[in-house]
């Protein structure tokens, strides 16, 4: 792997994360008229079809295990995680389910270590996995307490960041090629839409087309169908192939910053100062690890 492709890996990393740090906002915006399903549903079928116009080839056939595969990232990557996350937006703060995803990399590092070679975690992982998980308990006790939020929100946001941890590890295990990358993430696509189709029976669904018309429906639906969803997943599936399911989903540590400005300016959700230590110390239990194994493998290389 060169160097150059490893920059463009990281550079396409942050710009997803940027992209995905606002769409719980912008989901936040949709549940005012929709549902979770609804939104779910129909933004997906959006970035679906834009994938077809991109490239309208169809993926061969390429064995039941390999599709096993796929149907298991549609399941993970779209069906659940995103049906967590919008339920868990009419329960809680956009930016609390933004803070909670970033305890993926910890997720992942866990099924990695024991499901891909090559791939898992250093000797401070415990440590900052008990920062993480202190602070996610304080973003919940304050949600609880003091904001009078359903504690239910943080939970399934929980929930929502290990499902998007196995999808990690199924899209490592599938590794899309370049050439294929589009058809694939549309196969993806097509099992998570697949997938969904039975929750619009058991969830309530609202297909108002007078409601999706409103100016600003549309502009949060064409956003996370188009951007969110076709162009990030084609990024993202591109970014784990390159850097890897752990150190790609370290990157998650960002969407916080990026929910929480977003959240503040956009809906006016405001922080104090328990929620604002939660933050920091999920924050700082996702990053310490990755940091000090940096410098632990730079040491190796100048005594080398």
């Amino acid at each position: 792997m060169s160097s150059r492709q490893r920059t463009l890996g990281h550079a396409a990393a942050l710009m997803t994360i940027i992209i995905w740090g606002t769409t719980f906002v912008s989901t936040k915006v949709l549940l005012r008229d929709f549902t979770p399903v609804t939104v779910l549903f129909t933004r997906f079928v959006i970035g679906y079809a834009f994938l077809w116009c991109l490239k309208p080839r169809v993926l061969p056939f390429s064995g039941w295990k390999k599709e096993l595969l796929f149907a298991g990232a549609g399941l993970t990557g779209v069906t659940l995680y995103f049906l967590l996350e919008n339920i868990a937006l009419t329960y809680t703060f956009a930016s609390n389910v933004g803070i909670i995803v970033a305890v993926v990399p910890f997720f992942t590092a866990l099924l990695a270590h024991f499901l891909l070679k090559g791939e898992g975690f250093s000797r401070r992982f415990f440590l900052g996995f008990s920062a993480a998980f202190t602070g996610i308990f304080l973003i919940m006790a304050n949600g609880a307490f003091v904001l009078e939020l359903n504690p239910a929100g943080d939970i399934l946001a929980l929930g929502a960041a290990f499902v998007w941890a196995a999808y990690s590890i199924l899209m490592k295990k599938i590794g899309v090629n370049t050439s294929n990358m589009i058809i694939c993430t549309r196969r993806i696509f097509f099992y998570g839409i697949a997938l969904m189709i039975p929750a619009l029976w058991v969830l309530p669904a609202n297909m108002d087309w007078r409601l999706m018309a409103k100016p600003v429906n549309a502009i949060n639906l064409l956003y996370l169908g188009l951007f969110a969803s076709a162009l990030c997943f084609l990024t993202w599936n591109r970014v784990v192939e390159i850097l890897g399911a752990v150190k790609s989903s370290v990157y998650i540590y960002m969407i916080p910053v990026v929910t929480v400005v977003a959240s503040a300016i956009i809906l006016g959700e405001r922080l104090t100062w328990i929620s604002l230590a939660g933050i920091l110390l999920t924050l700082c239990g996702v990053t310490i690890s990755e940091y000090r194994k940096k410098t632990r493998k730079s040491g190796k290389k100048r005594l080398s």
